[in-house]
């Protein structure tokens, strides 16, 4: 009985190394990239091309300095910059909703991006999904509520930042901190993972789940991660799919499956409360969001079923960088 708990703990240690190990290899100079382009004026340079673009979904060119302060960063810096904007606009309840969903669909890229990429999804394409996305969604919505005269009162935050320490010195503390719960996290996970493999609840997690998932495309080998990435985050589940997809246990259609899914709709917990203090409705941001997700996952799913495993391989996806020797 020892030895075998004590291989038990041995290859939890081993999981968790090799997952937040590949995880802060992506992280840490993305971070580091990201923090520098900042500085230069790189938020800027996206916000004045981005201006233009957000008439498309009826919101004002201040709202491509919020969008591309998310895309760069993440949602928590893009709420900040949107609570600054928002105070000489006069913007709507379906306005804010549609600049939430945006963020929602499309953030983090530099390291969410690179994640996919890690994994097995061409950086291009994952690029092209959030992106055309997000700005496909924002634009169904905008005319949806335009249509029906919905959501069209004036918006009034929920919520407003704290005085915010933006030296560098602060900066660093703060990933720190962000790393170091990654780190806690996944060490929490990978535990209840094992617990659950361990007392077969897992098992009964897919038989409940694979209705579903098999709709989207979506095999049993990647049921546990889908559901990590769905509700924890892309990052989560990104990370456990890299290991798995190194490992050869997750087929090539399935990482591009559930990669797409968790593009499009990953810690819907988290993130949708964040976006609804800035006055969004739950309409955009967490329904329309998840309808959209699925149907998307559920066509490339359908329309990889009929073409060519050469096609795949030369456009969709690629051998996991990490399989590689």
């Amino acid at each position: 009985m020892r030895p075998r708990l004590k291989n038990w703990f041995k290859e939890l240690l081993l999981d968790i190394y090799q997952v937040t190990s590949t995880l802060f290899k992506i992280m840490i100079p993305t971070l580091l990239v990201v923090k520098l382009l900042e500085e230069m004026g790189g938020v800027e340079l996206i916000a004045w091309v981005l201006g233009p673009v957000m008439a498309f979904v009826g919101l004002p060119e201040s709202m491509g300095l919020v969008w591309a302060t998310t895309l760069l960063t993440n949602i928590y810096t893009g709420m900040i910059i949107f609570f600054n904007v928002a105070q000489s606009e006069s913007l709507t309840v379906a306005q804010v909703t549609v600049v939430g969903t945006m963020m929602l669909v499309a953030h983090t890229l530099p390291i969410e991006a690179r994640i996919a990429q890690k994994a097995g999804v061409r950086l291009g394409v994952t690029l092209l999904i959030r992106l055309s996305s997000a700005l496909l969604l924002g634009f169904m919505l905008h005319h949806l509520y335009a249509w029906g005269g919905w959501l069209q009162q004036p918006n009034q935050l929920l919520w407003s930042p704290s005085v915010i320490d933006s030296s560098l010195q602060a900066w660093l503390v703060s990933q720190v901190q962000s790393l170091g719960m990654i780190l806690l996290i996944i060490s929490l996970l990978l535990t209840t993972l094992k617990l659950l493999r361990l007392l077969h609840i897992e098992r009964l997690l897919h038989w409940l789940l694979q209705p579903v998932l098999r709709l989207l495309g979506i095999g049993p080998t990647a049921t546990t991660i889908t559901i990590v990435g769905f509700t924890l985050g892309l990052a989560f589940g990104g990370g456990l799919l890299i290991k798995e997809a190194k490992a050869g246990h997750v087929p090539y259609r399935d990482v591009f499956s559930a990669m797409t899914l968790l593009a499009l709709c990953h810690s819907v917990i988290e993130d949708t409360l964040l976006i609804l203090l800035l006055g969004a409705d739950i309409s955009g941001i967490l329904w329309m969001r998840l309808l959209f997700g699925f149907l998307v996952v559920a066509l490339v799913s359908r329309l990889m079923n009929r073409s060519s495993e050469q096609f795949h391989r030369r456009y969709l996806v690629r051998e996991p960088e990490a399989a590689k020797p």
